[in-house]
């Protein structure tokens, strides 16, 4: 299989951080410190846990830039490093993902409640109104949905980086979704 290489508008900053320059290192930052924050936060809603995870995630960076091949733009490269920080950083709180094998669902009456399907065009809300009601979901709820919506991930690879069924990544994604219409009714 041949390898493609990517055109990057960054390839200067990063031949001149392999090097060592400190100047290009902090241009880098400057350049993707805000989207990539926006991401943790995404994932971890909490201010203090993101800045740590960017934190950690460009010094991963920095100090591996010898291992960045150009099979990705710059940019791609620092988003996984800065997805695979943010789960480590929700590990460690030790989440709790709920598998479908495992619940029942109950209307609290201990009745089974009505399944409501939802589609992918049920979301006619801006993008703003979304995000902000995100951050008030359980957080299992909130990082399925983050990663599907937003860093473009399939069920197989949220299963593979949460370690979780792909059944059970399914699953936190559309209750995330229904509960998600529910507290913006």
């Amino acid at each position: 299989m041949e390898t493609k290489l990517y055109t990057d508008r960054h390839v200067d900053l990063v031949e001149r951080c392999k090097r060592g320059e400190r100047k290009a290192q902090y241009e880098l930052y400057k350049h993707y410190s805000k989207a990539m924050f926006n991401v943790c936060m995404r994932m971890l809603n909490h201010v203090g846990e993101a800045e740590d995870a960017l934190q950690e995630a460009f010094v991963d960076a920095f100090t591996h830039l010898h291992q960045f091949r150009q099979q990705s733009t710059f940019g791609a490269w620092l988003k996984q490093i800065v997805v695979n920080k943010a789960i480590n950083q929700l590990r460690s709180r030790k989440v709790q993902w709920i598998d479908i094998d495992e619940w029942q669902k109950t209307d609290g009456n201990g009745e089974p409640a009505e399944e409501v399907p939802y589609g992918e065009d049920d979301f006619p809300y801006e993008i703003e109104r979304v995000r902000s009601t995100m951050q008030q979901l359980p957080e299992g709820y909130r990082v399925v949905l983050s990663l599907y919506l937003f860093e473009g991930y399939d069920h197989e690879e949220i299963s593979e980086v949460l370690g979780i069924s792909e059944t059970t990544s399914r699953t936190q994604y559309m209750r995330a979704k229904r509960r998600l219409l529910e507290m913006m009714k």
